[in-house]
């Protein structure tokens, strides 16, 4: 059967500052029938490619200030939005949106692009999913570039920081995405933090970022926490690929004490790059990044 979604309009992505990439879709991933999904496929004759994945409630528009960098430093970006994110199509149910969902779906996309010599980039949500995956196709992955994440195994107690999050989320169902964007990353222009508002022209394309805080898992039997116990052992274990891990240390949510943990998580992870005028959404700092990790997956 097919899903009911909603898909934002062309005219709401005119002009955005920073974001002149050509649109890229995939409406044949299989499991996701009449669905859409977007990505951005810059460099395309480089051989490496760079895998960057959003969070919540962010979209590929996320990723801008690393691209040029990226494809100049020989990586082919992939930059998928989500489904219920960006130029994707958005599932109009919020019980459409499981970890599994949004999980198959990239790993989908992965092998419709047959996406090989990966280094998978990766924040918030991006991690929480992404991070699952390389030890089910580690033949396609040779690098991480991990930042303010973690893998939510449901064995432990969320922290104070997430929970707090995820109460004001549930208390603005309209979330105001570019005013959160703007007060997280002061150095937005006006029209940059606009531009986080483009994906949502009201409260029933929002779906999605509803209910990403809701499916963290917080019970080893919650979706998602199983696969992600099973990738923490991965990662310890048979992970030996280069990485890189840049942390934005004013982050109150997936800051240092989180990434402390991922370090340990990480086989043979070197000493983070710390940016500590960066928060949660390191990526707006996307120079600095770069300029503290490309030495590391070189």
């Amino acid at each position: 059967m097919a899903i009911g979604a909603l898909r934002t309009a062309d005219v709401c992505f005119d002009g955005l500052p920073g974001y002149s990439f050509a649109p890229n879709y995939r409406d044949d991933l299989p499991g996701y029938a009449g669905l859409r999904m977007h990505y951005l496929d810059e460099g395309r004759g480089n051989a490496r490619v760079a895998l960057c994945l959003h969070g919540q409630p962010t979209w590929s528009y996320l990723y801008r200030k690393m691209i040029p960098g990226l494809v100049a430093s020989g990586y082919r970006v992939i930059a998928p939005d989500m489904f219920g994110f960006g130029r994707s199509d958005k599932p109009v149910e919020e019980s459409v949106y499981t970890f599994d969902f949004h999980r198959e779906s990239l790993i989908a996309l992965i092998r419709a692009l047959d996406l090989g010599r990966m280094t998978l980039v990766c924040q918030d949500w991006g991690g929480l999913l992404g991070l699952t995956i390389p030890m089910e196709m580690a033949g396609r992955f040779e690098a991480l570039l991990v930042m303010n994440t973690m893998l939510a195994t449901g064995d432990r107690p969320l922290t104070k920081g997430f929970m707090d999050w995820r109460a004001w989320s549930n208390a603005n169902p309209d979330m105001a995405v570019g005013k959160l964007m703007a007060r997280a990353c002061p150095q937005l222009s006006p029209a940059e933090a606009a531009a986080y508002d483009a994906p949502f022209p009201d409260a029933s394309y929002k779906s999605g970022v509803r209910r990403f805080p809701n499916l963290v898992p917080d019970q080893p039997s919650a979706g998602g926490a199983a696969l992600s116990r099973k990738a923490r052992e991965w990662w310890r274990s048979e992970y030996s690929g280069k990485t890189a891990m840049v942390i934005g240390m004013t982050d109150p949510v997936l800051g240092p004490a989180v990434m402390a943990e991922m370090r340990q998580t990480v086989r043979n992870c070197p000493e983070p790059v710390t940016l500590t005028a960066a928060g949660h959404f390191v990526q707006e700092w996307g120079e600095d990044v770069l300029r503290g990790a490309l030495p590391l997956l070189s």
